[in-house]
């Protein structure tokens, strides 16, 4: 098990890394574990949030060129090849090796499937310290300062000519541990706590599932798993649609909220808008709601004061025989709802 911080949150959200050279990137998501301290249990496909730990980190790297799992075939919500091992269960350093065959850009982002807040961000700030220094790769250290050589990105050609260096003097990966790769290359550190967190024990489940339920992450949370579910990969500022929600919900009636922000959607995807759009959309409704609330208050006064305007509207015979009766004595009064007007005009027609 990894130690778990849950201070920051630095390994939050779920936008594609930018590709941090011309070529892009390539990722490598070994996921062919046996997962003994599971009992067994199909690590990769366990939920984290409603979404498999594999199909999390694939979101996580979502910008890259070519995407390769290392295990059996199954269902993911993004496009990938699959490749294995030889012999199944060689071990992660065989597992490495099998998916790099599969590559072709220089920067390779290489992690394991049990990551549950691994995030785009994290991905991109890996690329960039690898791009703009002189290292072989950067990898992730944890909350106690353990590298965490599967949440890295590295040079393709280090991983090659060392694979090939164990290759003559082992006969190849198969079985050896991932260290004596990465014990040879020159790698620099970043810590994160919680991006290098991952699910080898039930309890490591428990606290990821826990933890996405926290104040501060599970709108973000939910928002992108729903945004994997429906196949949107749109990035908007969900500020911007809360803030309409509100307003539509005090302006106007708190079940148009939900509403407002769907027909908001609903015109930015007719349009085929991006970001800006959804922007533009939620302005206009919120002004449309603000609008709405102000015409509110500027007849809420006589409303309040239906006969504030009629100086005879007290006296008993002011609208004729029937102003005596009381407007909620009719058979809406049990409802709630009005009764005619106590004022209103009597019917000129003959058969009134």
């Amino acid at each position: 098990m990894t130690a778990y911080e849950s201070s920051g949150d630095p390994g939050a959200g779920a936008r594609p890394a930018p590709g941090a050279e011309p070529g892009g990137y390539d990722a490598v998501v070994l996921a062919g574990g046996a997962a003994r301290r599971l009992g067994g249990a199909d690590k990769p496909g366990l939920r984290v949030g409603g979404r498999a730990l594999l199909d999390r980190v694939l979101t996580a790297c979502a910008g890259a060129r070519a995407t390769v799992v290392v295990a059996d075939p199954r269902p993911t919500a993004r496009p990938v090849t699959w490749a294995r091992e030889d012999p199944p269960g060689g071990g992660p350093l065989a597992a490495l090796a099998a998916g790099l065959r599969h590559t072709t850009s220089e920067h390779v982002v290489v992690v394991s499937a049990d990551l549950p807040f691994l995030g785009g961000p994290v991905v991109g700030r890996l690329l960039s310290a690898l791009a703009d220094g002189d290292a072989d790769g950067v990898l992730l250290t944890d909350a106690d300062g353990r590298d965490q050589p599967l949440v890295a990105a590295y040079r393709a050609s280090a991983l090659r000519r060392e694979l090939a260096a164990l290759a003559r003097d082992h006969g190849g990966p198969a079985g050896l541990p991932l260290r004596r790769l990465t014990g040879a290359l020159r790698l620099t550190r970043v810590p994160d706590a919680v991006a290098s967190f991952d699910c080898d024990t039930w309890d490591d489940i428990a606290t990821a599932r826990a933890r996405i339920r926290e104040h501060g992450h599970v709108l973000d949370e939910w928002i992108s798993a729903a945004k994997d579910e429906l196949g949107i990969d749109l990035d908007v500022d969900t500020g911007v649609l809360l803030d309409l929600a509100r307003d539509a919900a005090h302006s106007v009636a708190r079940p148009a909220a939900p509403l407002t922000t769907f027909l908001v959607g609903y015109a930015v995807g007719r349009a085929q808008g991006g970001p800006e759009a959804v922007a533009e959309a939620a302005r206009k409704a919120a002004d449309l709601a603000l609008r709405w609330a102000e015409e509110a208050a500027e007849t809420r006064p006589d409303a309040a004061k239906p006969d504030a305007a009629k100086p005879d509207a007290a006296k008993p015979d002011a609208a004729g025989p029937t102003a005596a009766k009381p407007a909620a004595a009719g058979p809406d009064a049990a409802e709630g709802r009005p009764g005619p007007a106590p004022d209103a005009a009597p019917d000129p027609r003959p058969d009134a």
